[in-house]
Formats: C-alpha cells, structure tokens, sequence
C-alpha cells in the first residue's frame, strides 16, 4: 500500500478513538502517545490481507484490542482502579511506574524473520505470536529512561526497522550495504531475505542492475538447486546460453536411461556454443549406445556361454558411465569385435573422436589388466610401406613401462619395453626400479662405464647369471671403458 509523506504522518498519528489524558500530569500524555505508536507499530509485522484479522480484536468490554482506550484500561487494571493507585501513580515518576510491570519474555528471534519457521525452544514466529490468546495481556511498555537507549541512539528499533524494510526501498539500502562490505556471506543472508520478501519480477529487476549481487544470487541457486527459479532469472535477463545450460543440468534428476536420453534429445537444440553443443550433442550418441550395449550384455553374461563373461562377470552397470570408462569397458570385452559393431573399441575412437593417446592408455591399462601380452604388443607395433615393423607409442614407452608394470607384467616383457625409452637416464632408472638387470648391464657396457658397473655388482644376487655376466664384460680386452 503506498502513502505519501503527509498521509503517513496522518496514519501513525491519527486515531478513531478519543485518546484519554491526565490532567495533573504531561508527561502521562507523552507516554500514552508512544504507547498508541507502539500498539500501531504491529500492523507492520504482518501482511497488509491480515490486518482485519489479526489486530482489529474486540476485548469485552467493546474496544478492539490493541486501541489506546484499551491499553489505558489495561494499565489501569493492573496498577489498581482505586484513588489511592491514581495518587501513588501521580506521585512516581512515569518510567518508573511501567518499569514494574511484568516484561514477557521475548518471543521473536531474528533468524525466524528468515528462516520463515519457528526455532525450537522458547522462540515462536510473528504470526504464532500474534495468534496466540495469553492468559494475561500488558499494556505495551510506554517507555525507558533515554539512558537505557545510550548505544542504541543514532539506530533504528526493531520495530521501525521492519516497518523500513517491508515498505522495500530500505531493502535495497540493505542489499546496498552489504555488496559494499566485500562479505559474500553476508550479501547471500540478505539474497535470501529478499528472495523470500519480494516478488521475483522486483527481485529481478533490481538485481539487474546490481551485478555483484545478481552473481552472488546465481551461485546460490546454484547450490541449493532451484532450477526453477534459476530458469526463470536467466529468462529474465536473456541469457539463452546460461538458460540452455541450466536445463541441461536437469538430466542429473532423471534416473530411468530411456527417459533421460529423450530429455537429452531436447537439448540438442537449444542456443548452446558450438562446444557445447558439440558435447550434449556426444552425450545422447553415448548414452543411446550405452543403452544398447547394456542389453546385449546383460544378455549375453545371463545365457553363460561367453568365455570373457564367465571369467570376469561384470561389476557395474555401464549405463550413465562417461566416455573413457565405456571406452575402457569396451576394450576390455569387446576388443576383438568388427568396426561396425556399437560396442566396438574402433567404432567407440572414430565416433567420438577420441584422441590416440587417449585411446592407445585405455587400450593398454584394459588388455594389461587380461595379462592379454600379445595385444599390448600388437598396440604398439606399426609397420610401414616397405613392410618393416616399428614400435611406437604415442603416450612415451616410460608410461607403457609404469602400467605394465602396475598389471604385474612379467619381466621378460618389461626389459623389451623399458629397452625402448630413448631417455639413458631415465631408462637407467626404470631397469634399477623394477631390477631389469640385462638392461642396466647393457646400458653401462654401451656407456663404458666401468666404475657404474662395478657398483652395480653389488646389487645382483651372489653366482647369479647377472654377476657372471657383468664379470665377463669387466675382463674383456675388446672393450675400452671410460674408467
């Protein structure tokens, strides 16, 4: 409801009752007005639609509950309707006299105002504690020695403060204050507050021009995961991308494959870059293959007549699983298959694009995994137009040599491989590792390091072929060491 300045100032200062007076005292007139403010005050905590029902009360005697003729008879009531209370209420000072009535303990906390709920104990919300029917009602308190207010004097009360922020500018101000204190938690306790106070077309339209703000709200529906109204920001603002990308996210909600593979269809039309849209574009083929795959060997592993099934039954689901994990599924049961098979490995690299280095890694960690020596050996082995073979390997023969390694590779296998590191010292230090003897020996004889290779002696068991063979190279006269 919007006033002007003067309508207003006539609202809290106007009344439809007469407003009752002491003729011996001025002060007591001051503080029946203070008292009418503090009863007016009330309409602020609730909702414009509720004001009829909740603080139009009528007691028993006729006054509707919360006027100054009420409060005044309520006073009265409790200090006593004889002469003699009148003179001992005359003679006392007037702070003094309603600092004698019972104060209540408070039923508001600050954090129900926006956590909307009640706190356990003894906090209630406003709307619990205006319905309530005490047992005994009080005057509200008239007023506090300006003392008792000394570190309060240049704030708002409470009551002036909520009364500031339901009219909304002061919600802003709020906001304001905050995005300046450069505190992050303290701008999302107030995003909060106005996400639950405004309406979103207001809370758009302010937070448009406050972008701070605006990216402190984003992330924060990002967190609690109100797509819905994340949604509807980004319409707001027009930010198709941002919008297509956050309807994306909702396939993460979706369980059934079927179902999340046609709401992956629908966003393949959406306005996403040509990255993205490259990638949702990937990520319904994969989930679509998946689905195939996944029901033929389901199939397949129930029936019991394939060898690869029998001797290693499937742990996991492939469904939902990204691309390096089917990748690695399919070199691991699929290896053998036609191109034109979904679950072949080579369909899977030229489908998708899949890097030679990415591919030759999975490959190779999946058929290590088998102890399969003879395809990790066909992997790396290439021949060219003359015929010959040549091994190469993409991801650096030292990672060949760690997987191997890694999947217990015999150690025959890992000096052929550990010999193919073009690096010396490198290759000095994968042989001493995983005690390929030939090919350090080997590696100090081509260095004609005799000092490296007395000291190795030491290192090889006592009579072994490796000692033998060290002590032959030590005596031989057709080699001239170094040292």
């Amino acid at each position: 409801m919007n006033r002007t300045k003067g309508d207003e100032e006539e609202y809290w200062n106007s009344s439809k009752f007469k407003a009752f007076t002491f003729d011996d005292e001025d002060d007591e007139l001051s503080q029946l007005k203070e008292s009418k403010r503090a009863v007016n005050s009330l309409r602020d905590f609730v909702d414009d639609d509720d004001d009829d029902d909740d603080l139009e009360r009528v007691s028993w005697s006729g006054e509707p509950v919360g006027s100054i003729s009420w409060s005044i008879k309520e006073t009265a009531g409790n200090s006593g309707s004889t002469h003699e209370g009148r003179e001992q209420l005359k003679s006392r000072n007037s702070f003094s006299s309603y600092a004698q009535l019972p104060k209540p303990t408070s039923t508001y906390s600050l954090s129900s105002f926006f956590r909307g709920r009640t706190r356990p104990g003894s906090f209630q919300s406003l709307s619990d504690a205006l319905s309530d029917t005490p047992a005994k009602s009080y005057a509200p308190e008239l007023g506090r020695p300006k003392g008792e207010y000394r570190d309060y004097s240049n704030d708002w009360s409470p009551s002036d403060t909520v009364r500031r922020l339901r009219k909304g500018k002061d919600k802003l101000q709020l906001l304001e204050e905050a995005v300046s204190m450069h505190d992050g938690n303290v701008i999302t306790a107030v995003l909060i507050f106005l996400k639950r106070t405004l309406c979103k077309e207001i809370l758009f339209r302010e937070l448009e021009v406050r972008q701070v703000a605006l990216r402190h709200l984003i992330h924060f529906l990002k967190e609690i995961g109100d797509q819905k109204l994340l949604l509807d920001l980004f319409r707001y603002l027009d930010r198709t991308e941002e919008l297509a990308l956050s309807h994306y996210r909702e396939h993460l909600n979706i369980q059934d494959p079927e179902k999340r593979k046609e709401f992956l269809k629908t966003c393949i039309g959406l306005p996403f870059s040509a990255e993205d849209s490259a990638h949702i574009q990937d990520h319904y083929t994969l989930l679509e293959r998946q689905i195939i795959i996944e029901a033929n060997d389901r199939h397949l592993e129930s029936a019991g007549q394939t060898e690869i099934f029998r001797k290693h039954p499937r742990k996991a689901s492939i469904l939902n699983m990204p691309l390096v994990t089917t990748l690695f599924y399919s070199c691991f049961y699929h290896y053998t298959e036609a191109e034109g098979t979904f679950s072949s490995p080579i369909n899977l690299k030229k489908t998708f694009k899949i890097p030679d280095k990415q591919y030759v890694l999975t490959a190779l960690a999946a058929r290590a995994k088998l102890r399969a020596w003879h395809d990790v050996d066909a992997l790396f082995t290439t021949k060219n137009w003359l015929g010959y073979t040549k091994k190469r390997a993409p991801i650096g023969f030292h990672r060949v040599v760690e997987i191997l390694h890694k999947n217990s590779a015999p150690v025959q296998i890992l000096q052929e491989y550990v010999n193919l590191v073009e690096d010396v010292d490198t290759k000095l230090n994968l042989a001493t590792k995983f005690k390929c003897h030939d090919v350090v020996i080997d590696t100090y004889r081509d260095l004609k390091d005799r000092q490296q290779l007395l000291a190795y002696r030491s290192k090889v068991d006592k009579g072994s072929a490796e000692e033998e063979k060290i002590d032959a190279l030590l005596s031989s006269p057709q080699i001239r060491w170094k040292n």
